[in-house]
């Protein structure tokens, strides 16, 4: 792995994991969808004034379209399904679900995006997934709402969806336009939702709150997704995907740090098997007998690829 691709994968488990409980603090003072919709849209126009150098890459009438396409799947519905659901189920249960996302991505890589599919790479997303559920089993507590599994499901199928989408049509559009695009629509959809649906005196406008929303905005929205996205179009999917895992691991300890929660023994034995995961997906062991199901070719998309 390239040094530089290494330092983008840092950067965004750091940034991508801090997220959740500094969203979980500005949550004390703002509602969810209005929260959600303000930092989209923060992000997006930041990147948008990014992006105008390029101006006549944005194609607008041609490539609106995909703009729409990826700001529905990564994210109006994965930041709206994802705070709504929230309220329905336990954190735990919850993350564990959507952290489904890299298997399903490994899986839409294979059938879309030409990707081999080892045995051992698949093995490696399932461990991944295991390791995020030990660690989320603290948490697999109290009322658990059919309502909340299916908002859970349907939060990790509009990442990988998204994150798919994305690295099928990137050639077609400028990525730094698709990305400012993306989260700019999305943040305007959020707001509109959350204007329809919650009280803006409700906002408590705050230093707290300000300073946590702006850093959320620049950081984890508009720098983060513009990584992401990067390192999906230059590097396979389904490998960038599984480094994921690490994220909820950040967000543990950086809530035992900012939040006083604990560190428990199944957040150790998580990490063990992410590791082992990330070790799995990234790492050929048999060079000479690997096992794989064949990458499946263009215009041969399994079912529902179109």
């Amino acid at each position: 792995m390239q040094k530089n691709t290494l330092f983008l994968l840092i950067f965004l488990i750091l940034v991508w994991g801090i997220n959740w409980p500094l969203s979980k603090i500005a949550l004390d003072y703002a509602p969810p969808i209005l929260f959600a919709g303000l930092r989209a849209l923060i992000g997006g126009v930041l990147l948008v004034l990014v992006a105008l150098p390029k101006a006549k890459q944005l194609r607008l009438r041609q490539a609106w379209p995909i703009y729409l396409t990826s700001a529905l799947l990564s994210i109006v519905i994965y930041y709206g399904v994802q705070t709504i659901g929230l309220q329905y189920t336990p954190a735990g249960l919850f993350s564990a679900i959507v952290f489904l996302q890299p298997v399903l991505l490994g899986l839409f890589s294979w059938l879309w995006l030409g990707e081999a599919m080892t045995k051992q790479k698949m093995l490696g997303l399932i461990v991944g997934f295991a390791g995020v559920a030990t660690m989320s089993a603290g948490g697999f507590t109290g009322d658990v709402s059919a309502v909340g599994i299916i908002l859970a499901l349907v939060t990790a199928l509009s990442w990988a969806l998204g994150t798919a989408y994305v690295k099928k049509i990137g050639p077609k559009v400028d990525s730094t336009w698709l990305t400012a695009m993306q989260i700019t629509i999305g943040g305007v959809i959020l707001l509109l939702a959350g204007s329809g649906m919650e009280d803006w005196s409700k906002i408590q406008w705050n230093g707290t709150f300000i300073w946590d929303t702006l850093f959320i905005a620049v950081f984890v929205i508009a720098a983060g997704w513009f990584v992401y996205f990067k390192l999906i179009s230059e590097g396979e999917a389904s490998k960038i995907g599984s480094f994921t895992f690490l994220i909820p691991i950040v967000s543990i300890f950086s809530s035992v740090l900012f939040l006083n929660e604990q560190v428990t023994i199944n957040l150790v034995a998580g990490l063990i098997l992410v590791l082992a995961s990330i070790v799995l997906v990234n790492v050929r062991f048999q060079r000479r007998r690997a096992s794989a199901l064949p990458a499946v070719p263009e215009g041969h998309e399994g079912p529902g690829a179109r």
